[in-house]
């Protein structure tokens, strides 16, 4: 008899992302850091999750909390040592968890030795980069008109060494993360080396930071006055598909399975697919699903063109609710629109916190019942919310200075987690204050409280996670949609376990001949309650 092969782990793996600045802190200064992630790694096993994704550990000045990278083959004190995150990997696999790091590839930090070399003029050091002349009588206007990300112009101008104005330098982020030239073939090098290094240290693979940004237009066009978003010329170029079919062999000359996840964020589905041909990435971020509004037929929408966007490339697909730049879903899920725009966050818009809180239980059975692999967000197994008041003094989030205050920007999802309900950070740290404030009603949600509840986030979160390795992780990534009304969500997978969820607000019979597995609130008189996922199978 021919035995078929078990699938790769991260086709089917639950995925928990660890903002260590944010997670838990072993040291006592209020920032989180290794050792408190080394602390909590057995709650963290007792999740359920299968693999940690972390955000970046690297030196960095923090201009824009890592993503700014200075040394992409060290830690930043802030975080700990070399020698730490070596042990934190070997104590990840030692409790069954496979280690995931972010790589940021298009762009360094501006203290980077390249660009302080750069900056210096010395010989062939500015190739490395974007620096251009001017446009205008003396130079003095950006070479195009591209904007960055982060709000104003892509570009800043230099001050040589004689104190007259020099060239521009291209930065798609802050003026502190200027873009490499991937055209350059230090560039290439430089993070093909990079891979090896953490390879060689026992990563199970990286996520891509801008995946689709890496690459630029020859000549560096202006994007027009009204552009074409599938056609810019700063993102999505043809050729950044020849840097990942060469990483794709250095990953696959490893044992182990080691995999790539892709941050990409484009408009057309097309385009994403073609990041995940059989010898580029393995997955991507789900996005799409993401900012899907909590509508059941939005819902079935987003997860059928997911599944046939990702079925001729043979890659599985990921869902996601939250990530560090996203507005928790507790809160989307609480307003009156509950979709989420990445250019228009709506922090000022009112959310019903206990609806929302309803609607992410309901979601998170929902996301761990499809095929393909999930990512969590740390604070999603506790349901916590956006906090959405932090002092303007107290913000450290870039986009919030260069938008001038009208992006209140991402640090409202980055607040320190809760593990008790006493002490002034809530069991984040034994000093004396957290690096952003918590709310007081987040007493109420901390991971210590949680646990003594049985009918908590946490349980939940812990039983689906159980349920969803045992009965859904191991079968063919379909599903088989089945009608159930217009406001609900109905598939079964191939054994017969079935997802049903109630996205209306009047309760609705549950199909005659199922047991319930698990649902994500109580039911009313034997009938499933509006906002509501459950779990079924044939009955016994």
């Amino acid at each position: 008899m021919t035995l078929t092969p078990a699938p790769a782990w991260w086709r089917h793996a639950a995925i928990y992302q660890i903002y260590v600045r944010s997670f838990a802190d072993g040291n006592g200064d209020g920032i989180g850091d290794l050792a408190g992630v080394r602390a909590k790694l057995p709650y963290l096993r007792e999740l359920g999750v299968d693999a940690l994704w972390f955000n970046p550990w690297y030196v960095s000045p923090m201009a824009d909390g890592g993503y700014d990278v200075a040394d992409y083959r060290d830690i930043d004190p802030l975080f700990g040592t070399l020698a730490e995150a070596e042990s934190l990997i070997d104590e990840a696999h030692g409790h069954g968890l496979r280690v995931i790091v972010d790589l940021v590839p298009n762009h360094c930090s501006d203290q980077h030795p390249w660009f302080r070399h750069a900056l210096a003029d010395e010989p062939g050091a500015r190739d490395r980069f974007w620096f251009v002349p001017g446009k205008g009588a003396y130079g003095e206007l950006p070479p195009n008109d591209w904007q960055s990300y982060f709000g104003g112009p892509a570009w800043t101008r230099i001050t040589e060494a004689d104190g007259t104005p020099g060239l521009w330098y291209l930065h798609m982020f802050a003026p502190e993360q200027p873009d490499l030239n991937w055209e350059h073939p230090d560039v290439r090098a430089e993070f093909e080396d990079v891979l090896h290094f953490w390879l060689r240290r026992g990563v199970d693979g990286f996520r891509i930071d801008v995946a689709h940004g890496l690459v630029k237009k020859p000549g560096l066009p202006d994007a027009g006055p009204d552009p074409d978003p599938t056609d810019l010329p700063y993102q999505d170029v043809d050729e950044v598909h020849d840097v990942y079919r060469a990483w794709r062999k250095i990953l696959d000359s490893y044992d182990g399975e080691r995999t790539f996840v892709g941050e990409v964020w484009l408009p057309s589905p097309e385009q994403s697919a073609r990041y995940l041909r059989p010898d580029e990435l393995h997955s991507a971020f789900n996005f799409d699903f993401l900012c899907c509004p909590w509508d059941a037929t939005a819902l079935r929408d987003v997860i059928d063109s997911t599944l046939t966007l990702h079925e001729p490339v043979g890659a599985p697909p990921t869902w996601v609710l939250s990530n560090h730049d996203t507005i928790r879903h507790v809160t989307r899920y609480g307003r009156a629109d509950t979709s989420f725009d990445m250019g228009d966050k709506r922090l000022a818009d009112p959310s019903d916190v206990p609806l929302g809180r309803r609607r992410a239980r309901a979601a998170a059975l929902l996301t761990l019942a499809l095929p393909g692999g999930v990512y969590l967000y740390q604070g999603d197994e506790l349901g916590l919310p956006e906090v959405q008041f932090i002092p303007d003094h107290l913000i450290q989030d870039p986009t919030f200075i260069r938008s001038e205050g009208r992006d209140r920007g991402r640090d409202g999802c980055r607040v320190p987690l809760p593990w008790t309900a006493a002490g002034e950070t809530l069991g984040f740290s034994e000093g004396g204050a957290s690096w952003l404030p918590q709310p007081p009603e987040w007493t109420a949600w901390s991971a210590e409280r949680q646990h003594a509840d049985p009918d908590s986030f946490l349980r939940l979160y812990r039983e689906a996670l159980r349920l969803r390795a045992e009965l859904f992780a191991p079968l063919p990534e379909t599903l088989e949609w089945l009608d159930s009304g217009p406001d609900t969500v109905s598939f079964a997978r191939s054994s017969g376990i079935r997802c049903l969820v109630n996205a209306g607000a009047d309760p609705i019979e549950l199909p005659a001949g199922m047991d319930v597995v698990l649902s994500s609130g109580p039911l009313e008189d034997g009938r499933l309650p509006g906002d509501t996922t459950v779990w079924l199978r044939p009955a016994q």
